[in-house]
């Protein structure tokens, strides 16, 4: 690996005092992102659902001390439109969703009003709202269509879903592009999609994701059960693309030119399988049972993905800062901290600030 001189990291001079509004806020990257904000010093609200995990990093790390939070289904048209218009932001960062795989395919009706009813329910509040001047919504790098043929997807590979989640965000996708194009172009204000997915780092306890179930598993001396070993997913710690979505905003604020669809991946390197991923936290727990080969999944699985995340490389300078290595030890050590006595937003804090002294790195 070759070490670049500058790190490409969020400018604090362009987010302070800035009004913004994160939906999601109380999710596992929307905390990550509101605590980053504020150390930013953007003016930062929230517009959530309750936390949904117990614990949940939202509570442990006390972020309703940072961001006023209006507690809204993204469902109610009415109530997104009055939260938006009343905290007036000039940009909104749009993560709350539905996000779990399995719960997609166990709520399908549910997954698809979210991600898709309350996509659009932010977009015409964002429409409705003149302090508006940019806003960046999450999607997910599941969109593209699987082929079968283990391709690394480019932004503009055709979209798809083999299920409920990966084809809810798709939808999202092209109910953005409509509004963009039709509404909020002409009226000066710049609209992007980020697709990133496989993050991971300390403060994530969803249901049915690897590292949250390693955590619990080995916490209660079990053996972590693995369904696909030798799935390989672009694995990266949840700083990664969360930099690359605030250095979008700042750019895009000043060059419409750059809305649009955004990938943001690993380096090549920590695209992985499931097994080294495993074998690496193994190390860094100190050990820990695995059962692999658990139960066949009730819904599609892809065996490989990977996106291309050369446009954001190229055009934004946005570069990893951690391997594949730092990021599961950083990763199990937040954990590890936590369970002994650590506060959530100290922890949240010092990985903050050791991210933001790295080099990114470049194979």
């Amino acid at each position: 690996m070759v070490h670049l001189e500058v790190p490409s990291l969020p400018e604090p001079a362009w987010w302070r005092g800035r009004r913004v509004l994160v939906t999601g806020s109380t999710g596992f990257k929307g905390s990550w992102l509101t605590l980053w904000l504020h150390r930013l010093g953007a003016q930062v609200q929230g517009l959530a659902l309750p936390p949904h995990t117990e614990p949940s990093l939202f509570k442990a790390a006390r972020l309703d001390q940072l961001a006023p939070t209006a507690l809204v289904d993204l469902r109610d048209r009415a109530a997104v439109a009055t939260a938006v218009r009343t905290a007036a932001p000039e940009i909104i960062l749009h993560l709350a969703a539905q996000a779990l795989v399995g719960h997609a395919h166990q709520h399908p009706m549910e997954t698809f009003d979210i991600n898709t009813t309350g996509t659009l329910n932010v977009l015409e509040a964002i429409r409705q709202t003149p302090s508006v001047r940019c806003a960046v919504l999450a999607t997910t790098d599941k969109v593209y269509r699987d082929t079968g043929d283990r391709q690394t997807f480019a932004e503009d590979a055709p979209l798809g879903g083999s299920e409920a989640y990966g084809a809810s965000k798709a939808a999202a996708e092209l109910i953005v592009s409509a509004y963009r194009e039709a509404f909020l172009k002409p009226r000066g204000v710049a609209i992007a999609t980020v697709r990133a997915g496989n993050v991971v780092g300390g403060g994530d306890w969803s249901d049915r994701r690897l590292f949250p179930e390693m955590i619990r598993a080995w916490s209660q001396n079990r053996p972590l059960v693995v369904r696909m070993p030798d799935a390989i997913r672009p694995w990266q710690h949840v700083l990664e693309p969360l930099a690359g979505y605030l250095i979008l905003t700042e750019r895009l604020s000043q060059d419409r030119s750059l809305a649009g669809a955004w990938n943001f991946g690993p380096d090549a390197s920590a695209v992985a399988n499931v097994r080294r991923v495993v074998e690496i936290a193994q190390k860094a727990h100190g050990g820990g049972a695995v059962q692999w080969h658990g139960p066949a999944s009730p819904f599609h699985e892809s065996d490989f993905l990977a996106v291309d995340s050369s446009q954001a490389r190229d055009r934004l300078g946005v570069r990893c800062q951690w391997d594949l290595n730092r990021t599961i030890q950083a990763t199990i050590a937040w954990y590890g901290r936590y369970r002994d006595g650590g506060d959530a937003r100290a922890l949240c804090d010092t990985d903050l600030e050791s991210y933001q002294r790295s080099r990114p790195l470049v194979s």
